[in-house]
């Protein structure tokens, strides 16, 4: 097998199956960024004087002939071929001769693969962050147009109080704010430059650091090269905790849904094309879609603790161990892509039950509501408990106010006077708003 370590000995056939394992796949998509981080370093030597500029440009043309073949889909690691970055220098070498081997200088493939992990990082972080704007705003949307239609409110899974779809869907929106935070943190982590750490030792070459952030466009080099280093599994660590950060609010939601759609509830509905069927029982409308969001969350919100487990225990300095990272990171972050762009999909088609307050079952739901409105009629608040919650054993409790034909179901959101922030009347959607405005800022 060709690699950038060879100095005449191979390894076996099974030691080199055993350790390059499936990371030649797994490199594939970090192939653009190899190129990427590869031409701001060929930049940064010519500018030191390591390469001429007529041996500059010759180089550029090449690795921009290999950027062509990998976003038409025709590169590919060979099989005798460890790895992308090999791959890469390899195809400049047939293409240039011996200046395609000048490339390598004053870099390690350690410092190499930490600017590709990172660069490709970046980009799937401003991808998450658009896909978790999208739904902010679908929730947004949502919550103000079903505002005023009351939902039953939980506690320890009884009924508790009067809550609205608008509180429900827009308690959503605001955690994804925090989400971005989270997301936000990630990137300032993942966006700092690595390159010219080399082995995490530096280099005696007069490397220009400053240049290769510039040109990378990263926010600051990571100073210290044994830190650089250091960064594996830290950098991707804290995208996995942002990853989980958003999955776990995707979980909770979706775990609602899952029980909002049953029958015993009945408060939400999807088209008939959204849900599965089953193979006996013709009558089951089942959750599918909802169900693999929650699992594929599930599996995302294991991978930070994954991720520390293969880190910890290592002294400082590069090991074999960070190779299976990229099994860990790439496939959750495909997952949260996805479990992001189907939950949008899924609420751009929700129904909501208008006429839930016409079964007496939630009449209790408003107890709460009659011990308040008896103590601002003056009854001591205690007392007022006291009397509602003999009612209710007694089976004689009934709601003080009603909509305006007279009943429960005809009661909206706005007519229990709830005004202070955040309450059924005061939802805070542009306040909201611009939480995720600021947040998104990166």
């Amino acid at each position: 097998m060709r690699t950038l370590w060879n100095k005449g000995t191979t390894a076996t056939e099974a030691v080199d199956r055993f350790t390059v394992g499936n990371d030649r796949q797994l490199d594939l998509r970090l192939a653009e960024y190899d190129i990427e981080g590869s031409k701001a370093h060929i930049r940064m030597l010519q500018h030191i004087g390591l390469l001429t500029a007529e041996e500059l440009k010759a180089l550029l043309q090449g690795l921009d002939d290999i950027a062509i073949a990998v976003k038409a889909g025709n590169f590919q690691v060979e099989d005798d071929v460890e790895d992308i970055h090999s791959q890469v220098e390899l195809l400049l070498t047939r293409a240039l001769g011996d200046l395609g081997k000048k490339i390598h200088a004053g870099r390690s493939r350690n410092d190499q693969v930490l600017v590709d992990v990172k660069l490709f990082l970046r980009d799937e972080l401003l991808q998450v962050r658009q896909e978790v704007l999208d739904l902010f705003e679908i929730l947004q949307q949502l919550s103000e147009k079903h505002k005023d239609v009351l939902l039953p409110g939980y506690t320890h899974g009884q009924l508790a109080m009067p809550s609205s779809f608008g509180l429900w869907l827009g308690a959503y929106a605001e955690a994804l704010t925090e989400d971005m935070e989270q997301l936000k943190a990630a990137w300032k982590v993942v966006n700092r430059n690595p390159l010219g750490s080399a082995a995490g030792y530096g280099n005696s070459f007069p490397l220009d650091r400053a240049l290769t952030t510039e040109l990378l466009g990263f926010d600051a080099p990571v100073y210290n090269s044994i830190a650089a280093q250091l960064g594996r599994g830290r950098t991707e660590r804290a995208v996995a905790d942002a990853l989980g950060a958003v999955a776990l609010t995707l979980n909770k939601f979706a775990t609602d849904c899952i029980q909002y759609m049953s029958p015993n509830f009945g408060f939400i509905h999807f088209p008939d094309e959204l849900t599965t069927g089953s193979s006996i029982m013709p009558h089951k409308k089942n959750p599918d879609v909802w169900e693999i969001v929650r699992g594929r969350c599930n599996r995302i919100l294991s991978c930070s603790g994954e991720i520390a487990l293969m880190s910890s225990n290592l002294p400082h300095g590069y090991h074999r161990d960070f190779q299976l990272l990229k099994e860990v990171l790439f496939p959750a972050l495909e997952q949260l892509h996805d479990c992001l762009q189907m939950t949008g999909y899924m609420l751009q088609h929700l129904e909501v039950n208008t006429h839930i307050f016409e079964n007496p079952l939630y009449e209790t739901l408003f107890t709460v509501e009659e011990v308040n409105r008896r103590a601002l009629a003056g009854t001591p608040f205690r007392d007022a408990y006291r009397q509602v919650g003999i009612e209710v054993n007694e089976g004689r409790f009934h709601y003080g106010k009603t909509g305006p034909d007279g009943s429960l179901a005809s009661l909206k959101a706005s007519d229990l006077g709830h005004t202070h922030l955040g309450s059924l009347g005061n939802l805070c959607t542009k306040e909201i708003a611009a939480l995720m405005k600021e947040a998104a800022t990166w």
